[in-house]
């Protein structure tokens, strides 16, 4: 028994905008690669999709960060200072991982056109078009309302044309929508056909579902529930107050391994300690071996602190290979949370 589904393109785009729903599209397709699915595909969905894709791109990654925005300026400005760091700080998080999570909009998109590449795209035919046209006139369903039906009718007859081809009696057939006020009984219980549309649907070996989940469940329970699991259980994404708090260490450590290569210049009198008088009085090119006596008074205050903060382990000595890596790792945190690559200031 195979199951052989027309899914509507509606159902597409919210399964593509919603990172919740990709154990449901990984499912179908290893459903499809399996064998145990056939997608219905009429072309006109797949165009369809293509127009609408780039608009769930851009709206899966337009964050709340303008509203949190207004709601961080309005905390700032009238409310009490106590317990306001705290909130702002979970603020900040929350928008970090909406951002985040939006970037699964891409791995949902390219599911989908896996899945459509995969499958014949089923052509206009003139038979097609004569039948829509004949439910336009009569006002049937999905043609019944003051709109233009015209996409919807295609996709139910191209429905009702595999149906008809049906080689196999064990078979079973499904439709599946979100469009419940083209497709649906609006008068009675909008998980049923309109009754224009009722008589393809036998709930046996003809399926109308609005929602595509269920259905899948019916045929593939375990596999839906062996591919939730395996979603959840890959890794979360970093916390922001994780990557600030890698990204201040990292940044410790390298200020004190220029501090202390700095350190070693003034030993072995490379660069040389003057007064504020003295350095002013340089001309410029020869500023660049000097270092003011109170500045580093207060490079040596700063060193303390990053020795008492980082610890024993914290500061080396370490070889060129795990500096490297540690200047590695800062220019990648720091591209995570905005800048260029390589941007090592300290």
């Amino acid at each position: 028994m195979k199951l052989h589904l027309l899914i509507d393109t509606c159902v597409w785009l919210d399964l593509a905008k919603d990172y919740r729903q990709l154990p449901l599209l990984d499912a179908v397709l290893a459903m499809k690669e399996s064998g145990d699915l056939e997608i219905i595909l009429p072309k006109i969905l797949v165009e369809e999709f293509d127009r609408n894709k780039d608009r769930i791109i851009s709206d899966s990654k337009r964050s709340l960060s303008s509203h949190f925005k207004l709601v961080r300026e309005a905390m700032l400005k009238f409310s009490p200072e106590e317990g306001r760091d705290a909130a702002l700080q979970k603020l900040n998080e929350v928008d970090h991982r909406i951002a985040t999570g939006g970037e699964a909009v891409n791995d949902a998109i390219g599911i989908v056109e896996k899945i459509f590449a995969s499958t014949d795209h089923i052509t206009l035919t003139d038979a097609v078009k004569a039948r829509a046209a004949d439910r336009a006139i009569a006002k049937i369903a999905p043609f019944h309302r003051q709109r233009n039906g015209i996409d919807d009718t295609i996709i139910i007859e191209t429905y009702i044309d595999a149906l008809a081809a049906r080689s196999n009696t064990d078979d079973v057939y499904g439709f599946v929508t979100h469009n419940i006020h083209d497709f649906s009984d609006r008068g009675g219980d909008t998980r049923l056909p309109h009754p224009d549309l009722a008589g393809m649907f036998d709930s046996s070996s003809s399926r109308y579902a609005t929602s595509l989940g269920p259905l899948l469940g019916e045929f593939a329970e375990d596999l839906l529930e062996e591919i939730k699991f395996e979603r959840e259980f890959n890794q979360e994404p970093r916390k922001l107050s994780e990557l600030l708090e890698a990204e201040h260490r990292l940044t410790t450590q390298v200020w004190y391994n220029r501090h202390w290569n700095r350190r070693i210049a003034i030993e072995r009198g490379k660069q040389k300690l003057v007064s504020h008088e003295e350095w002013e009085k340089l001309p410029p090119k020869k500023r660049h071996n000097t270092i003011v006596d109170t500045i580093w008074e207060g490079a040596l205050a700063s060193a303390k602190r990053a020795e008492d903060e980082l610890g024993p382990g914290g500061v080396g000595p370490w070889s060129d290979f795990e500096w490297g890596m540690i200047n590695g790792k800062l220019s990648a945190i720091r591209w995570m949370l905005g800048d260029d690559w390589d941007m090592l200031d300290t």
